[in-house]
């Protein structure tokens, strides 16, 4: 069994295994946006696809665990340290299990082997890295997937029914969109933006939990692992500081995406900076070499989710965005930002391939400034962008 995500969606998959009473793999991968902190010849931002994937791992319609594609058992060491529990197994060993088809399975047995854990901690660990795989899995919108028959995995610790999970995960995912647009991605690193405010609204103790971990170097997703949370958990308890101000959420790479515009900004004066919003990567590309040839910074971004939260650092002068795009659509989008004091003014130019009645009504219901129907001109996208900017 293998096709797209386009054409059945994870949850469906799940069930077909279930039913089927399935022993094997399911292998899922996906491309997201990933923005390089680096900038190009001509100054703009450079963000290209990144690949990520996930092995899931079952035994008779259940499953016995979910893995990243690429692991480096650091997932373990999160939860490890939760408990206290500081790693005692030798290099070489260590190097033996990555090259196993589990690695991060067969590190916990070691770990259990050796009594540095217990099956109880063994089997928490389990529960919290099958949970956090599905809850991103069943967060796919597109990519692709194969499933293979094949002996499951030994020893088994405990195995995981997949109707009760994936629908208790499916809701907590329902939940994590009504977070939007203040926190996007599990990946997001919290940072204190506003102690003062803090300091005088909230009690002594609560600040200084805060500012333990809004360091700027730990994720969401590690501080739910942390403190042995789900990441909803997590992401619920810092909402009010977040849409208060108090703590901002960033990526990695973004405090330098950002030192390295200010810097490009002193080098060279744009007429203003255009940030595009489209999953098709070669719509960006055609738009960048257009807007950039008459002196704007031109910023194309793939993912929806993750550009709802760029596009707070990068300030643009002027949004295009797509309608039909798979993650999140082009109306939701705008409609997030401009519940943001941020966006309110700011153009959003609505990209449709549809030149029709109903899409345009549908982007002013969202608040859209303007809409530009696919396949345009150079002479068409340069008018309506110099329409909206003043230079």
């Amino acid at each position: 069994m293998q096709g797209n995500l386009n054409e059945i969606d994870i949850c469906s998959i799940l069930q077909l295994i279930e039913l089927g009473q399935r022993t094997g793999q399911l292998w899922v991968e996906t491309y997201i946006s990933h923005h390089n902190s680096k900038l190009g010849e001509d100054g703009a931002n450079k963000y290209s696809p990144k690949q990520q994937s996930w092995f899931v791992f079952f035994l008779n319609g259940q499953i016995i665990y979910c893995q990243e594609g690429e692991s480096s058992l650091s997932r373990i060491t999160d939860y490890l340290r939760h408990y206290r529990v500081e790693m005692r197994i030798a290099d070489k060993q260590i190097a033996s299990l990555l090259s196993t088809d589990a690695p991060e399975y067969a590190y916990i047995w070691a770990l259990l082997e050796q009594n540095i854990i217990n099956p109880k901690i063994a089997a928490s660990i389990i529960h919290g890295l099958v949970h956090e795989t599905l809850f991103d899995l069943l967060s796919l919108h597109q990519g692709n997937f194969i499933f293979r028959q094949a002996a499951a995995l030994a020893p088994q610790l405990n195995t995981f029914e997949i109707a009760p999970f994936v629908t208790k995960i499916m809701k907590q995912v329902q939940e994590w969109k009504q977070l939007y647009p203040h926190i996007q991605s599990p990946e997001q690193l919290p940072v204190l933006s506003d102690k003062v405010q803090m300091d005088s609204s909230l009690p002594a103790a609560t600040v200084n939990k805060l500012q333990h971990w809004a360091d700027g170097k730990t994720s969401l997703r590690q501080l739910a692992r942390y403190l042995n949370r789900d990441i909803l958990t997590v992401a619920r308890a810092i909402y009010p500081y977040v849409q208060q101000s108090w703590l901002k959420l960033v990526y990695s790479a973004t405090d330098k995406l950002d030192v390295h515009t200010d810097d490009w900004e002193l080098k060279r004066k744009h007429r203003g900076r255009v940030v595009c919003i489209d999953d098709a990567i070669a719509i960006g590309e055609t738009i960048n070499s257009i807007l950039q040839a008459q002196g704007y910074e031109a910023i194309a971004l793939t993912n929806p989710l993750e550009a709802l939260s760029l596009v707070f650092q990068l300030k643009p002068d002027l949004i295009l965005c797509d309608i039909a795009m798979s993650e999140l659509e082009g109306y939701e989008v705008c409609a997030m930002l401009r519940q943001s004091t941020a966006f309110r003014l700011t153009p959003i130019i609505m990209l449709t391939g549809k030149d029709g009645f109903i899409d345009r009504v549908k982007a002013r219901m969202v608040g859209a400034t303007d809409y530009l129907t696919k396949p345009f001109t150079d002479t068409e996208l340069i008018m309506l962008v110099e329409k909206y900017i003043n230079n």
